[in-house]
């Protein structure tokens, strides 16, 4: 089971004559990055309120708004004019006295702490439980998101792995025709630089014995084959989380493609390292947006 670091989560419910709504979005983040957003008489609830989608969404980057709406209109909720009065004339007469430009004053002020109030200041229990029934149904939701997300991008990085295995299987035809034109080019340099008959065969064999050392990629295959297994292995885990496990074996999945580039000596290997440099590419961008 993979999870997006993705999500968006919905739900609202009546109290009395109003309707209380919680929204959840989430983008993909290393660390949990939680704003709140909440009328005013809820501040007393922050702590309980972060604590309680912070333990669920694990992490990302997380704005969650809850709204508190009246069906009767907007009778119970009012303006602090004499609050909103005293800022504006303060800001106003700043602005003027030094010369700055004075905007939109009025969307700043009404942005401000206890310039748009609620006739309420406290929320009683019943209120507070509707709320957190609310917030459980957005969380539901925001998680059947992620879930859903989550589905994709496991089976898009399963393909992306088994492209990477189908061109890992590639490579053996062409190592074995790199080894005969190494030996052929080396062998012609030799003739036309000494002569046929000054070339010391056990000397040319040590030669190329050094040089396939140097480009010899088989323990290079051999952990990749290991480490593209590893990787599904932890797909087949049932955690939620395991996004950073996930990008440090996408890290030495790369390190290896990468010495086998280094490697190659031969067009064909290159063109396949650069497929599975691609294909690993795509799995890095999704593994940076899963839990």
């Amino acid at each position: 089971m993979l999870l997006s670091m993705t999500g968006y989560g919905r739900a609202k419910l009546p109290y009395r004559e109003k309707v209380i709504s919680v929204e959840i979005r989430s983008l993909n983040s290393k660390y949990t990055d939680l704003r709140v957003k909440y009328p005013q008489n809820y501040r007393e609830k922050e702590v309980e309120i972060r604590k309680m989608v912070s333990s669920y969404a694990q992490r990302g980057k997380i704005d969650i708004t809850i709204e508190v709406k009246s069906e009767q209109g907007d009778e119970a909720f009012g303006l602090n004019k004499a609050l909103f009065r005293k800022y504006f004339q303060e800001l106003d007469g700043m602005a003027t006295e030094l010369g700055l430009p004075k905007g939109d004053m009025m969307q700043a002020i009404l942005r401000i702490p206890n310039v748009i109030s609620t006739d309420g200041d406290q929320i009683d229990e019943q209120e507070w439980q509707t709320l957190m029934d609310t917030m459980n149904a957005a969380l539901k939701n925001f998680g059947q998101y992620r879930e859903d997300e989550g589905k994709a991008m496991e089976t898009d990085l399963r393909s992306r792995i088994a492209n990477i295995l189908e061109y890992l299987g590639k490579l053996d035809p062409h190592e074995a025709e790199r080894v005969t034109r190494l030996r052929q080019r080396l062998n012609q340099n030799l003739e036309e630089y000494l002569g046929k008959d000054k070339i010391d065969e056990n000397r040319f064999e040590q030669e190329i014995l050094f040089y396939l050392e140097k480009i010899d990629i088989t323990e290079e295959k051999v952990r990749l084959d290991q480490h593209c297994k590893y990787f599904l292995e932890q797909l087949d885990k049932k955690v939620p989380s395991k996004g950073r496990k996930l990008n440090f074996i996408s890290q030495e999945m790369g390190r290896e493609i990468n010495t086998m580039g280094a490697k190659a000596y031969s067009a064909n290997i290159q063109r396949l390292v650069v497929g599975m440099k691609d294909e690993l590419e795509k799995i890095k961008e999704q593994v940076a947006n899963s839990l």
